[in-house]
């Protein structure tokens, strides 16, 4: 949000920089496991892999580059390629 739609504000600058911390932690746990698994939870399709998805298919939006974390760009390729999913643009159309 601070680094889409605030376009970085000095006064929020170390706020960013602690959720830029925290979200990389994330982003770390999320890339261990999906490592060893197809999905966050065994291998089910679970509301946990909606849930994530929907934040971390755009984290680029929130100057997160995802290119050290190959687990997850392929399961944001499994996801968005899995027969139930829908698009924001699909729900509201």
């Amino acid at each position: 949000f601070i680094n889409k739609y605030l376009e970085m504000p000095q006064e929020r600058l170390e706020e960013y920089r602690r959720c830029q911390d925290s979200g990389h932690q994330a982003l770390g746990v999320m890339e261990q496991t999906l490592s060893h698994s197809p999905y966050l939870v065994d291998a089910q399709y679970t509301l946990a892999d909606i849930s994530l998805y929907a934040y971390t298919h755009v984290a680029q939006d929130g100057g997160f580059d995802l290119s050290d974390y190959p687990s997850i760009n392929k399961w944001i390729q499994r996801i968005s390629s899995h027969p139930k999913h829908v698009t924001m643009e699909q729900f509201l159309n």
